[in-house]
């Protein structure tokens, strides 16, 4: 017998797990193909012919106060179009992501995002690998965080910065 999808809102809670983010809100976008995370202050650097970045981000929607410093493996540099359909070039990394009970990894791209609403879109590659669907008029099917619970889980996590961690 098949086993039967999972469904997620249009909006989620999600954890970056590899970048010790353990609280992310995000908006699941099908019509783009990779997913991305907000990051700004990127730099990308290298470690024994390695390439990394290191990029700080405001984890959670209208907190400024609270950053986090991380670092991953760049994976690629990709061309991207916008939702205003500008054309830029990311860096792409590669991080395990929690949504609800389930776990997987995904291919993220670094963006700035501090004028959008949501600080990470999932999208339709990440959906796909963790084989759930999407109902449209619903949301935090996965599970909802209260403000005072995000925060305590920053306060018990610290930044990721060290790449032989990764």
């Amino acid at each position: 017998m098949k086993k039967a999808k999972k469904t997620i809102g249009w909006k989620e809670w999600f954890g970056l797990d590899c970048l010790n983010l353990p609280a992310i809100k995000g908006k699941i976008d099908t019509g783009a193909k990779t997913s991305s995370l907000h990051a700004f202050n990127i730099e990308s650097f290298y470690i024994e012919d390695v390439e990394y970045v290191k990029f700080d981000i405001h984890p959670l929607q209208k907190n400024k106060k609270l950053v986090r410093s991380c670092v991953a493996r760049v994976i690629d540099q990709r061309m991207v179009s916008d939702s205003g359909g500008k054309k830029e070039k990311r860096f792409v990394i590669k991080s395990d992501l929690r949504i609800g009970e389930s776990k997987i990894r995904v291919e993220l791209t670094l963006a700035n995002r501090d004028s959008m609403t949501f600080r990470m879109l999932l999208g339709r590659e990440a959906i796909k690998q963790a084989k759930m669907l999407v109902d449209p008029s619903k949301a935090f099917l996965q599970g909802k965080l209260k403000r005072n619970e995000t925060l305590k889980f920053y306060r018990t996590t610290k930044s990721c910065i060290d790449p032989r961690k990764l």
